[in-house]
Parts: C-alpha cells; structure tokens; sequence
C-alpha cells in the first residue's frame, strides 16, 4: 500500500482559544485520522507579554527562528505539504520561504481578513470598512488603529503585509489559499490575491454531534461577547420582547453584562466548555447570531447545524450564503 504524504501543520495559538484554533485542532486530528503522518510547528501569543516591541516587531516581519523550525519539521518528515493556519504575529511569512526552499508546497488557509485589514474584521466605527482592501500599504488601518485600538500595533500589522507584498510573498509564496466562503474569496481577489490560487472549502466538524429534541423554551447566543458581535442589537431585541421569549448568552468578553441594564428574559451563562455548547444547542429553540462584521465561515453555525438548530443571522458578508432564509434558519438586516 502506498503511504499518505506526510504533512506539517503550522499555527500561531491566541492567547483565548477560538474558532481557528477548533479548526486547526480537527483538520489535524482528521489528517491523522486518515493516514497521514502530521507534524505539528505551533507558537502561541502567551510568549508574546514578554517580548520588547522591538523583537516582537522583528519577528512580526521575520522570525529566523520559526522558519528554522518549519524546515526541520519537513527534512524530518519527508514532507510534501505545510498547511499554514495562523501566523500572526510570532510565526512570520518568513516560514512561508523555509517550506518552499525545502521543496514543499505552501497552503493558507484565510480564517480571517488580515492580508487585507490591519484589524482582521473589515469593519471600523461598528461598520463594515473595505477602505484598506487593494491598497499597497494599510495606512487607513493605522492611522484609525484598527487593530486592537493601537496605532502602533496596527501600523506593525499593516507594515507586516505591505513588506511582503512588495517582496512578492503573497503571489509567489504560496501555492494555494483556502477561503471559507465565496463572499471571503471575492474580498481576497480585491485585495490582490491571485484568484487561480484562491479555493473554496467550508468549515467542518470532524465528529458529528447528533441531532437534539430542541424543546428547551430558549434562542441562545454563543461567542464572544464584543461589538462586532451584535450584542447590542442583540439586547435592545430583547428589550422589545418584554421577556416574551427567553435568552441565553453563552460566552465571555468585553461585554458581559455590565452597563446593559436589567434585560428582561436573559440569562447570562458565561463561559463554558465545547460539550455544555452542544448539549444548550441540542435543547434551544434557534441560535441567533447578529453579528456587524463579515464573519468569514464561524464554528458555532457548523455546530448549530450539525444538532438541526435552524441559526437567525444577520444579512452581511458570508452569513447569507451559509444560511438559507426560510429553509435552514432565518436572515435579517445588520
């Protein structure tokens, strides 16, 4: 029989774990899975409180380091493929040059916006923002300090991508891209990507949930709790049902609560682990997701789905082509 292709995963952790790292985290279990010998090349942001902005700012551009690591991954496995996920900021495009020197392919998947938003979210001012898309350099995205609210911080990411835009990385350096949906493929193009390089393919769960009964007498809300999320339009709904149908928020975040006000009929959960998620899915009634922003493919209406949860969402960005109003769940304008 003829062995698999060995295949290096590379991922650049968050500090709090979210959908990209449950992608990265099931891709690699179903690789395995299948036969193939992975190697794992993974860095997280908890390094990154104790870095100067210096090294941090070196490495954003160029981490020697991580491109050492990625080509010992490869001469040590033979492999034919890096998968790339994340590598913002301690990984670096400089691991990108390390696989294909050592004659593998390069795939990225795009789980976010930042090859063409310094902030990720293409949003500004609780809006969609496409200001940055296509320019050389990203200087809107600095100047507004789209990124985590820093000008500084923003101007390092924006700086990051028009460098190697310049040297080429993005249209030599990489074999394939993988955009989740249509609608995020069609932003990349604009940005500049080459389009015989940007593919399709969905997010997944690699184990299916089962369907649920669904009679809880409760819509849920699962995800962080920020603005780009919705809640506000999410709570000033719920003002207006008078507690007629009841909420549960899941999640943690800058807005947890505080400052709403008595809201009547919501419950507010907090945080809580992926099975307790599931099990709330399999009992609630729909999930609502309101989000402002062009959320790209998000893991919790792949989950909401695979229980036969039917999803409210918004009418912005990818959600339109995932749901389908009035056959798998309902769409409304941001």
């Amino acid at each position: 029989m003829t062995s698999l292709p060995a295949i290096v995963v590379v991922h650049n952790q968050y500090r709090e774990a979210g959908g990209e790292d449950t992608v990265f985290e099931q891709e690699t279990a179903l690789l395995r899975a299948r036969g193939h010998t992975v190697v794992e090349v993974v860095t997280s942001n908890e390094q990154v409180g104790s870095m100067s902005l210096g090294r941090l700012t070196g490495d954003l551009l160029w981490n020697r380091a991580a491109a050492r690591r990625v080509r010992e991954a490869i001469s040590s496995s033979g492999a034919a493929v890096v998968h790339f996920h994340n590598t913002f900021p301690l990984v670096s495009p400089a691991a990108y040059y390390a696989a294909r020197r050592a004659g593998a392919a390069v795939v990225q998947t795009l789980h976010n916006y930042r090859l063409i938003c310094p902030g990720t979210l293409l949003m500004r001012n609780g809006k969609p923002c496409d200001l940055c898309v296509g320019s050389p350099v990203a200087w809107r995205g600095a100047l507004h300090g789209c990124y985590r609210n820093s000008r500084v911080q923003s101007a390092g990411a924006a700086a990051m991508v028009g460098a190697h835009r310049l040297l080429g990385t993005w249209s030599r350096e990489v074999d394939a891209y993988i955009a989740l949906t249509p609608f995020a493929r069609e932003r990349f193009l604009e940005g500049g990507l080459p389009r015989e390089r940007v593919h399709v393919r969905p997010n997944f769960l690699r184990n299916d949930p089962g369907p649920g009964e669904h009679e809880g007498d409760y819509v849920l809300f699962v995800g962080r709790l920020t603005e780009q999320k919705g809640i506000h339009t999410l709570l000033e709904a719920w003002r207006r049902l008078d507690g007629g149908i009841p909420l549960r928020i899941i999640g943690d975040g800058d807005l947890d609560g505080r400052g709403f006000g008595e809201v009547s009929g919501v419950e507010w959960v907090g945080r809580v682990d992926r099975p307790a998620v599931l099990e709330a899915m399999k009992s609630a009634r729909a999930l609502v997701l309101p989000s402002l922003s062009y959320e790209n493919f998000p893991m919790t209406v792949v989950e909401a789905f695979a229980t036969g949860l039917p999803v409210i969402a918004s009418r912005i960005g990818s959600l339109p082509q995932i749901v389908e109003h009035e056959a798998t769940g309902l769409t409304f304008e941001a």
